[in-house]
């Protein structure tokens, strides 16, 4: 089988962290976002997976080729020129995605995290015998999103509704298909919406179902859910890997931490709390909803929440961070880490986003920041 990640995105909600990475490579939970997505397409029989690219295609590529061998998975690249939505990628890889075996391929979006029930998505498309799947999620309010409107007993799609201002149901689309090679020939190589201009097609014929995704999910592309889909992970890491999450006196609740992170005396860490390779946590530090990318250097008695730490940050004594976003170079300082961001010893930093070449040189009481606030 074959699968195709739609990563052509600028990742504009989760800058700063997207300013020098693509999306994709930024890390949750302590491995970039896309080895999550092709690990679990791999244990389930992928043999390929295409790269929908078109922003830093050279780094996304350099960064993968180590993995093809290691995970021993194919993965090329269909470079956009323009963005093509997320319909045209489709039509563009045609030659890579379509072969004499008439097999179905997945198509994800590359911010979807989730338990990707794969296994469970192929045996129902078999079963139900029509041209297109896709994975859908119950929400709480459904009217903030475009609801899918099935047939429960069959999971026949009958149609999508835009935010609807009365109930229709409370199922959304959740970024995973699986396809049969004929829906390509119904896409044009030009910028169009699957889910707004193809998907509505497939459903009018009857040919289009939707299964109910087990478990988790969370679209983490912009911080606020990038935050909580770290904590729904760590919770579903704790019911079927608990041997992976952090242990001792100075842990509270699911913490993942890398085996070469350093954690000094004194310390409470948790709840829903990574830390990358190569981090220092010195004494007295505390660190709640929260993901500390790899390097970071968080200094005596500094206090950590609902925060994402960039890569090689330094988090001065005695600093307070709540609801901030740093990226990397905020204050660059010759070291042997390279650049590294800074923020100072005594400072408290509320709702900020902090862009590169920039320090936090005074207390920020108010949720405002240097490029937007928290969202």
């Amino acid at each position: 089988m074959k699968a195709l990640i739609l990563v052509g995105g600028f990742g504009t909600r989760l800058r700063p962290l997207t300013l020098k990475h693509p999306k994709p490579l930024v890390e949750f939970a302590n491995k970039p976002m896309i080895l999550h997505q092709i690990e679990a397409l791999k244990a389930i029989g992928v043999t390929e997976v295409v790269l929908a690219i078109n922003y830093k295609p050279e780094e996304m590529m350099n960064f993968l080729k180590d993995f093809d061998t290691k995970l021993d998975i194919k993965i090329t690249c269909s470079q956009e020129t323009e963005p093509l939505g997320t319909a045209g990628p489709l039509a563009l890889a045609r030659d890579k995605l379509i072969d004499d075996s008439g097999e179905p391929f997945f198509v994800l979006n590359s911010d979807v995290i989730c338990e990707y029930p794969l296994k469970l998505m192929i045996e129902f498309h078999k079963a139900h015998g029509g041209e297109a799947s896709i994975m859908v999620t119950k929400v709480d309010e459904p009217s903030k999103y475009g609801v899918v409107v099935m047939e429960e007993s069959t999971g026949k799609v009958e149609r999508f509704v835009e935010k609807p201002k009365a109930f229709v149901g409370n199922k959304i689309n959740a970024g995973i298909y699986l396809l049969n090679p004929s829906v390509v020939d119904r896409i044009e190589l030009r910028p169009t919406s699957i889910e707004k201009e193809v998907f509505p097609k497939i459903a009018a014929e009857k040919k289009l179902y939707a299964m109910a995704l087990p478990g988790f999910w969370m679209d983490i592309g912009q911080p606020r859910d990038y935050i909580t889909g770290l904590r729904l992970y760590l919770d579903s890491l704790r019911k079927k890997s608990p041997s992976k999450l952090a242990t001792g006196p100075h842990i509270m609740g699911n913490v993942l931490v890398d085996e070469t992170a350093e954690i000094g005396e004194g310390c409470l860490i948790g709840p829903d709390v990574a830390i990358g390779p190569g981090c220092v946590v010195e004494s007295g530090v505390r660190l709640s909803r929260c993901s500390v990318m790899s390097g970071v250097t968080i200094k005596e008695h500094a206090c950590i929440s609902s925060s994402i730490i960039g890569w090689s940050s330094t988090v001065g004594q005695g600093a307070c961070v709540e609801k901030t976003v740093l990226g990397e170079a905020v204050h660059v300082k010759k070291t042997s880490l390279g650049e590294v961001v800074y923020v100072c010893d005594d400072v408290y930093s509320n709702g900020g986003v902090v862009l590169p070449g920039r320090e936090i040189e005074s207390s920020n009481l108010k949720p405002e920041s240097n490029v937007r606030v928290w969202d």
